[in-house]
């Protein structure tokens, strides 16, 4: 998917919305678990309901892994079913050098390797350009790189200073060597909300994937406000504060209006905030 096609599907239902399908057997409703794949149905039944409001798809590739071979069969079932206007992301945080890099790219990406082809994969850049290269070498392909995060220990090494400069910034500056905005995003978690205006003058064309919004309390509102661009060039993701909105035999519609609302929270923050801006295309 093109960076074009992103903000042609964001325009036409109004949402930058990203849904992490961050799916734990131990927390899907009870009557799923009777089903020969509880997890693929538990999906299914979340992509059904969620994707007029949604432009995005997330899986955290832990929650699978975590299932051994069972859990990449429910990852498969997961993206082939997910439609193809969609765009996705294998939230894996790979990062090692060489042919290893090499490998997690064919995995994510090569679907006559692994079965699978996702859109794009999070990257930690610890390591550097040959930790990233690698994923680049797929045509259209993406890689979302790991640059401030909103866990609590981001602090620890991502706003270190060295050359006057907090760690973040030096792998927004250097990254942007490797890959244009046409195949590189950053994560900007959405409780580092006041960052965000700094963040777009370094990287003022590129998508950001923002976590945090939702359960972890991220303002919606504030980061649409401080990281739109003139594509919105946002994806927002929420992941629990919608999966698991419900946890009856209706979680699915729970899910749904969840979705719904934030699509239209949505709306509201790109016509005030992205159409008084010029497009690009």
């Amino acid at each position: 998917m093109t960076h074009k096609t992103l903000f042609e599907q964001i325009s036409l239902k109004k949402s930058y919305l990203c849904v992490g399908l961050d799916t734990d057997i131990r927390k899907i409703p009870a009557h799923l678990l009777k089903e020969a794949d509880p997890v693929f149905a538990f999906n299914k039944q979340i992509i059904d309901a969620t994707l007029d409001f949604c432009v995005s798809y997330k899986p955290n590739i832990a929650f699978y892994e975590a299932m051994g071979a069972k859990g990449w069969e429910s990852l498969q079932k997961t993206i082939e079913y997910i439609p193809k206007s969609h765009f996705t992301i294998a939230d894996a945080k790979r990062g090692d050098i060489g042919n290893t890099s090499g490998l997690y790219a064919r995995t994510f990406f090569d679907p006559t390797s692994s079965g699978l082809s996702f859109d794009s994969v999070t990257v930690a850049p610890y390591m550097g350009s040959d930790s990233v290269l690698p994923f680049l070498e797929f045509e259209n392909k993406w890689v979302i790189l790991l640059a401030l995060t909103s866990n609590s220990g981001s602090a620890d090494f991502q706003r270190i200073t060295a050359d006057d400069k907090p760690l973040f910034e030096h792998v927004l500056i250097k990254s942007q060597e490797w890959a244009g905005a046409d195949r590189m995003m950053y994560v900007v978690g959405a409780t580092q909300a006041k960052d965000l205006k700094y963040i777009r003058g370094i990287v003022p064309d590129h998508f950001l994937l923002v976590p945090g919004v939702g359960a972890q309390g991220g303002s919606l509102e504030e980061v649409s406000k401080y990281g739109m661009n003139k594509s919105c060039g946002l994806l927002i993701n929420a992941s629990r504060s919608i999966i698991y909105a419900g946890n009856g035999t209706d979680f699915a519609i729970k899910a749904g209006e969840e979705a719904q609302r934030m699509q239209q929270e949505m709306a509201v923050y790109l016509d005030k905030y992205c159409n008084q801006i010029e497009r690009p295309f």
